[in-house]
């Protein structure tokens, strides 16, 4: 593979003159049976090279072990993109942003009560160049020194939003360094943070949307030679609960990369495909109010969630082909879509009575926070006695994130992060009632000094202004309902499982409508399509086309509160993200 390289006037490949031609394509994102067709499409939109991120949570899940099978075979996906005849620009982190659950950093990082996340602290730094060496060491025949496909790798992400300390950043490039890597070096902020972020030594880049001759403008202000290059072009936006569906006009974004492009520079679409954030990898935002981001990762990109081209894909190959060749192949079709159908759901399971066969109760004086678990996603049921019959009022110090309350199974209301509640009136029916509470995690924050962001009930827990002690804190993960015993009886009164059967003949992309159903999450055939949740904007899941199989296939869904009425689900041929602004 030809090597990059930089000198003041730009990038050379080969000691040619170079314009890297990026998309962002997350491969954790998307199925990984779907890998090589989003590389196709993404070669043949005009691009010659794809970045992605690496999501260190999900690699390393806990400290000694380290994972690359199905969906996180980093190697295979660099091995299509080299098919493809694609660069590959990686971005290791440690810390990656990217709207995902904690920013990629694992959560047992935060087992540790008094840790300092992107930090000199050296507890971080330890876990940090144990997980370089872990992911990039069997990496380096990838390396485009050694005829592989990655022409640079980033240090860090956008650091210069977060802190200022130079000395962090030297270690991760030594680090990334003393595994091998010895292709170029780049770093990435946005505009006002490149003096922050930057390494000396290292390529700097910016990221931004809009008015690309300024921010190119204050990059060269920052470094007066070497490639100019936008390394996260924000062509869209992501969504949050309870907003609305966040688009951007083709025609402008286009504009804009018709400017980025005249002034010489490189780019990266962020994103060129957006994908999903399946199972509960979603992360969250708190500028002093805490959103979590939703399941749907679409991203008004070129690609579609369900890999589609959009009106952006022929837009902005019209604008890449001033500047560069194209593939003289037409855009891609729409794929086939699934035939619409509807799936009674038959069987159901209570989640308080089954919660025995899903997770192993922990005993201690106060509830236990999910990384003291040595858990990631899913839930925590938090049970203890109420010594007394009737009414009191329940205190907690935080709800990390959204707490539902049940005296003896009975529903007693709903504490939200989002809403900075603390407080509950409960009424015991008698002495010695079991207290339950199922806490959801609904994603650990991504961005900013919110990052140390434990789960799970925290600080004190008062009924009547006195302590509560006595507590089991059960990990609930639902990583498996194999051993749920669906019954066809009637539908259990607090959260519960429902569970029905679908038949395909030719497996194919689907949406899964949820109308009626208030929040959960939904797996078809044990893969975890993600959270759904009545207040939108999404109101659809994706169901990639390889989760399906010839013949039977189940659907399980996860519903917190009062499920549609004739249990029933829908599978559609498009998506509904729900009303839209610019």
């Amino acid at each position: 593979m030809p090597l990059l390289q930089i000198d003041d006037g730009g990038f050379t490949l080969d000691g040619e003159p170079f314009r890297l031609l990026s998309g962002g394509l997350h491969y954790f994102r998307v199925h990984p049976g779907q890998w090589a067709d989003r590389l196709r499409k993404a070669r043949l939109m005009g691009l010659n090279t794809v970045e992605t991120y690496v999501p260190w949570n999900l690699h390393q899940p806990r400290p000694g072990e380290f994972r690359t099978d199905g969906g996180l075979d980093i190697a295979r996906f660099l091995d299509l993109a080299a098919a493809e005849g694609l660069h590959v620009l990686l971005r290791p982190g440690p810390y990656i942003c990217a709207e995902w659950e904690g920013g990629g950093l694992p959560s047992w990082l935060l087992a540790d009560p008094g840790i300092r996340l992107r930090t000199r602290d050296p507890r971080f730094l330890a876990a940090v160049d144990d997980y370089f060496d872990r992911l990039l060491t069997p990496l380096r025949s990838y390396l485009a020194t050694r005829g592989g496909p990655v022409l640079a790798v980033q240090v860090e992400n956008e650091y210069g939003a977060f802190g200022d300390d130079s000395a962090y950043l030297e270690h991760l490039a030594d680090s990334l360094r003393r595994c091998g890597v010895d292709v170029p070096l780049f770093t990435c902020d946005q505009p006002d943070d490149l003096a922050r972020g930057s390494l000396p030594g290292v390529l700097a880049t910016a990221n931004f949307g809009s008015r690309s001759a300024q921010g190119m403008a204050e990059l060269r202000a920052q470094q007066p030679t070497g490639p100019l290059m936008c390394t996260e072009f924000w062509i869209g936006w992501f969504d949050r609960w309870g907003s609305r569906h966040v688009i951007r006009n083709a025609d402008d974004a286009a504009r804009e990369l018709d400017e980025l492009l005249a002034t010489g520079a490189s780019v990266n679409f962020y994103m060129f495909h957006g994908g999903t954030n399946f199972g509960f990898t979603n992360g969250a935002n708190d500028k002093h109010t805490y959103r979590p981001t939703v399941t749907s990762y679409d991203y008004d990109a070129p690609l579609d969630e369900a890999g589609d081209p959009t009106e952006k894909f022929t837009a902005f190959r019209d604008v890449i082909a001033k500047y560069a060749p194209v593939p003289a192949e037409p855009v891609p079709p729409r794929g086939p879509k699934l035939a619409p159908r509807t799936v009674a759901l038959t069987g159901s399971a209570g989640l308080l009575e089954c919660a025995k066969a899903l997770g192993t109760a922990v005993g201690a004086p106060r509830p236990l926070t999910m990384e003291q678990l040595g858990q990631d996603f899913g839930f925590v049921l938090y049970e203890t006695a109420l010594v007394s019959a009737g009414p009191a009022l329940l205190e907690v110090e935080q709800v990390r994130d959204r707490a539902q309350f049940f005296v003896d199974g009975v529903p007693a209301g709903v504490l939200e992060r989002e809403s900075h509640e603390h407080a509950l009136a409960v009424t015991a029916p008698r002495a010695g009632a079991t207290l339950s509470v199922l806490v959801e995690n609904q994603g650990r924050v991504n961005y900013g000094p919110g990052i140390h962001d434990r789960k799970g009930l925290l600080g004190e827990v008062l009924l009547d202004g006195d302590d509560v002690t006595g507590w089991t804190s059960r990990p609930l993960p639902l990583t498996d309902q194999s051993a749920l015993p669906f019954t066809a009886g009637p539908v259990p009164a607090g959260p519960a499982f429902h569970r029905g059967t679908f038949e395909t003949d030719v497996p194919a992309d689907a949406f899964l409508h949820l109308e009626g159903w208030t929040k959960g999450s939904v797996w078809i055939n044990g893969f975890a399509l993600g959270r759904y949740w009545s207040r939108g904007p999404q109101h659809s899941l994706y169901v990639p086309a390889p989760v399906l199989r010839t013949g039977t296939n189940e659907i399980v869904v996860l519903e917190l509160h009062a499920g549609h009425r004739a249990r029933t689900v829908e599978l559609r041929e498009s998506a509904e993200l729900g009303p839209t602004e610019e």
